[in-house]
């Protein structure tokens, strides 16, 4: 990084004589001393129309989420600060029921306020970048929406598809950066005019996840190009300070371009001097990037750049605090920073303390669409005979997952009837998303026997993903198990110390169980396939007694899969899904589909079929996993587990038995 910066260009027009040094000398021949102006850099990230402090699902208020928790943290954060800009990273308008109340149910008319914009507009956002679920409704409620914001929004990779294949022509869908003037005021209470400039990033993978909304309108860059291309013009039309906002992971897989994760190699990009990231639902700096070369936890930098990641829905405040040096020509520079995450609440195991209350503001502002999101949820759709959890589904078959796969083979059925594709075998791919993880021990599905409503259903299907089906062999069937079962570690059969089972780093999202076979997963073979989906162990199998009807998969054997469009176009990085397979993209939502399965059925009873199952870990004899704490009152927990206690975060701790 460079350690001067342009002069800005309110001061410039003073300095125009050649004649005129930039630095002035007193009558005993010092230099004037710079002064220090200290900055205040705030972030909110990945709220994902957590707006209230509720949950949906649980019909109850939560202390873990919502910006109207936030808004007081930074009430108390911008009252410490003389100098602050505060900018939220995206991933705003999906990922609760309001935010599908509002595309679905509600709508927006012209010149309509979005609910999200309405709490932040009172919060005094002075920018925004876009996230990746800003695109799950289509360009067109995304426009809508954004128009209701009283701040800029960027984002510099997103670009106008003008269908001529010259990159050079090409011309940002967004405005890529954002020049804020501003005036700070230094330790010694004097004034400094000083340009800010935002530069925003979302993952170039928008183009896969919502190819349906998105081909035809736009097309997608590298983020670290683009920043190359922009920070520079940005320095040259005066930025002062800048700030990088991607909506980007943090990860230090070798370089290929078009990364979804890619804000390391944004951190070394010259002039770039905070980065504000999000995309991850993590917090940094903590120890999750402790192994990272070039991090630094106790100051909060990525290669020596002010770096913060704020959690998600709601469950922190971003703080950057940069020290800032300026001389009487206009010339500033980081001298030091600072970064740390304010969470809302406090976690001491199973008991959580909440650290604010909601602002009353926030709330008010919001209530019409929150209360008309309550009563949408609460809408029935038909019952259940038994209960409906996700306690163990990621160490045997589970009824929250087979309720949602018996729907789409239902719907695919019908679709496909004296179609090309009748009579060709149907499997249909599930996955626990609710599942613990960093969602904490309460982030599970657990609904009783009795009335399901529509919050029981967004519960099993928290994403608003379209149904696709895709024509696959045997073989591929196998390596999308393979890469599935990335979910566990290791077991080594001989072994009778502990032995976690569960491979954190992999999103339970991406632990699909495909219906309509059977198979087992040896967990004492290494994993075929690395997170990013590439081959590290190539003569491994993890997925055994691959059959259908009773026989063996053969390879060359044909199925129709159903799956949503997510992981048909290639999210989560399975081998053979990157959208050349699709052969149907259907118009319904997955949970839609699912309740429109409910209705037509009124009463399910969603027990496990019992299709998979881990292989024998032979003699190992403390192999552990964790669930939630209410699992122990479940009907249809596994024959062989033993509940062993509590860990240090609140989740149930079980020790797994080989059959």
């Amino acid at each position: 990084m460079s350690n001067l910066r342009p002069i800005s260009r309110t001061v410039a027009g003073s300095f125009m004589s050649a004649t005129v040094t930039l630095t002035l000398v007193l009558a005993s021949g010092t230099a004037l001393a710079d002064s220090t102006v200290s900055l205040r850099i705030m972030e909110t990230t990945d709220i994902h129309t957590h707006l209230v402090n509720y949950d949906y699902y649980r019909d109850g208020e939560s202390d873990t989420v919502g910006l109207a928790k936030v808004a007081t943290l930074l009430k108390t954060a911008r009252g410490e600060a003389k100098n602050v800009v505060f900018i939220d990273n995206g991933d705003l308008i999906q990922g609760n029921p309001l935010g599908d109340y509002m595309a679905k149910r509600h709508g927006l008319k012209e010149g309509e306020v979005h609910p999200v914009y309405k709490a932040m507009n009172l919060l005094g956002y002075d920018a925004a970048n876009i996230g990746n679920h800003e695109f799950n409704y289509g360009l067109d409620f995304l426009d809508k929406s954004l128009a209701g914001a009283n701040f800029p929004y960027v984002s510099a990779n997103v670009f106008v598809d003008d269908g001529d294949d010259n990159p050079d022509n090409d011309k940002p869908y967004f405005q890529p950066y954002v020049l804020l003037d501003r005036e700070f005021t230094d330790m010694d209470g004097q004034t400094h005019e000083a340009t800010v400039g935002v530069i925003g990033f979302v993952p170039p993978q928008i183009m896969q996840w919502d190819k349906a909304n998105l081909e035809g309108n736009v097309v997608t860059k590298d983020i670290v190009e683009m920043a190359r291309k922009y920070v520079p013009e940005m320095r040259e039309k005066g930025a002062d300070i800048v700030i990088a906002v991607p909506h980007s992971g943090l990860s230090t897989l070798a370089r290929e371009g078009m990364e979804e994760n890619a804000t390391y190699y944004l951190s070394e990009v010259d002039g770039i001097d905070a980065i504000l990231f999000g995309h991850a639902h993590t917090v940094f700096p903590s120890d999750t990037y402790s192994d990272i070369d070039g991090v630094d936890l106790a100051k909060g930098t990525i290669n020596g750049v002010a770096a913060v990641m704020p959690g998600f829905w709601g469950s922190h405040l971003g703080v950057i605090d940069l020290t800032l040096s300026v001389n009487d020509a206009g010339e500033w520079k980081v001298t030091d920073s600072l970064s740390e995450a304010r969470p809302i609440y406090h976690r001491q195991g199973r008991d959580i303390t909440p650290l604010v209350e909601a602002d009353p503001d926030v709330i008010e502002a919001v209530k019409e669409e929150h209360q008309a999101t309550i009563a949408y949820m609460r809408e029935g759709v038909g019952t259940a005979a038994s209960p409906i959890n996700s306690f163990f589904a990621l160490v045997a078959d589970d009824p929250s997952i087979q309720i949602v796969t018996n729907a789409q083979k239902w719907y695919l059925e019908k679709i496909l009837n004296g179609s090309e594709y009748d009579g060709i075998p149907i499997l249909s791919a599930g996955a626990p998303f609710k599942a613990g993880g960093r969602g904490g021990p309460d982030y599970f599905t657990d609904i009783p026997e009795g009335k399901i409503a529509l919050k029981n259903v967004a519960d099993l299907y928290i994403y608003p993903n379209t149904l696709r089906a895709v024509l696959l062999d045997g073989a591929q069937v196998r390596e999308w198990l393979e890469m599935s079962a990335v979910q566990f570690n290791q077991i080594d059969p001989d072994s009778r110390e502990e032995q976690p089972l569960i491979n954190e780093t992999f999103p339970t999202y991406n632990f699909d169980v495909i219906d309509g076979v059977n198979y087992q997963i040896d967990v004492t073979q290494p994993a075929r396939y690395n997170a990013s989906g590439e081959v590290v162990n190539k003569d491994a199998h993890r997925i055994i007694n691959l059959t259908y009807d009773g026989k063996p998969v053969a390879e060359d054997q044909k199925f129709v899969v159903a799956t949503n469009n997510y992981r048909a176009g290639g999210g989560g990085n399975f081998p053979g899904l990157d959208g050349s397979t699709i052969i149907i993209e259907a118009p319904d939502e997955n949970r839609t589909v699912l309740a429109n399965y409910i209705l037509e059925e009124k009463e399910i009873d969603p027990k496990a079929d019992g299709n998979w199952s881990l292989a024998p870990i032979g003699e190992a004899s403390k192999v552990t996993f964790v669930t939630s704490p209410r699992a122990s009152s479940a009907l249809d927990a596994p024959d062989n587990i033993s509940f062993i206690g509590e860990d240090e975060n609140g989740f149930a701790k079980y020790v797994l038995q080989s059959r």
